[in-house]
């Protein structure tokens, strides 16, 4: 059988991280594969958002090496901010001003030419479902509704990889069902989604592919589906509780069904074909 392998977005060997004494990343190899939602779980002060930073220049690790959408973390950062949007675990947006003076600001601030600016907002408002409420002031938005403009805000210029570090933090279940619809049609689109979450539903319902961090290093990636039939368990839950527990993780593996095991980055691979 012959199949095709995706390219990948990103792809990081290595990642190693300190702040002082404590070793937050340990060695983390990922591959992202192109036009895929990728949910990075982990305990709290795991080292999610650590990686997330690193990715996307805001943090330079202490060693490994990463290509994000072609451009060398180390060697063209600058080539790695042109390719990436982030948005962060709060919106960051302008309350006092409107959603659509929000947008063409920020299409402004991109260099998009006026007239590109103005059509890039109104494109962007309709496909966020924010047309009704172009006019409105920011501040008087619902929790949702800023985090759906965050969104938009930055899809201002397409990027090949939008991180989201639990963009659904706080949000009531309407809220976060909205921006799941809106964050499966920018992957519908072509765009990758490196993602954080607390919220395991949000990794079942929402992730192409899941990746476990603990202690530092990714200890299992897979599907849900995957990773739930790989340790024997009924939900994804029960899989995150028994691969972050005090007993070593690192001996996981997952099957892909034809007698071959798979772990880290390799499995990545594997299931992007």
């Amino acid at each position: 059988m012959t199949y095709t392998v995706k390219p990948f977005t990103v792809e990081a060997t290595g990642i190693r991280k300190s702040f002082g004494s404590v070793t937050v990343l340990d060695g983390v190899d990922l591959a992202v594969p192109e036009g895929r939602i990728v949910a990075l779980l982990g305990q709290n002060g795991a080292g999610k958002t650590t990686l997330i930073r690193i990715l996307a220049t805001l943090l330079r690790p202490d060693a490994g090496t990463a290509t994000v959408a072609g451009h060398d973390l180390r060697a063209d950062p600058a080539g790695v901010r042109r390719a990436i949007s982030l948005t962060g675990q709060y919106a960051a947006v302008d309350d006092m001003l409107t959603a659509e003076e929000n947008l063409r600001m920020m299409a402004r601030l991109r260099h998009l030419p006026r007239r590109e600016a103005r059509d890039r907002a109104t494109r962007l408002l309709r496909d966020f479902d924010l047309d009704d409420a172009r006019r409105r002031l920011v501040k008087t938005f619902s929790g949702g509704m800023r985090r759906r403009l965050d969104l938009a805000v930055s899809m201002v210029v397409r990027p090949a990889l939008l991180f989201l570090d639990e963009p659904t933090t706080g949000l009531d279940p309407r809220s976060r069902d909205q921006l799941w619809t809106a964050v499966r049609r920018l992957a519908d689109d072509g765009v990758t989604v490196l993602l954080t979450t607390q919220y395991l539903a949000e990794a079942e319902q929402l992730a192409d592919h899941v990746a476990v961090l603990h202690r530092g290093s990714i200890v299992a990636e897979g599907t849900a589906a995957q990773l739930k039939s790989g340790l024997g368990v009924a939900s994804l839950d029960e899989a995150f509780l028994a691969l972050t527990d005090d007993e070593p993780a690192s001996d996981y593996t997952a099957s892909d069904h034809t007698g071959t095991d798979y772990t880290g980055t390799e499995y990545s691979k594997e299931l992007s074909r």
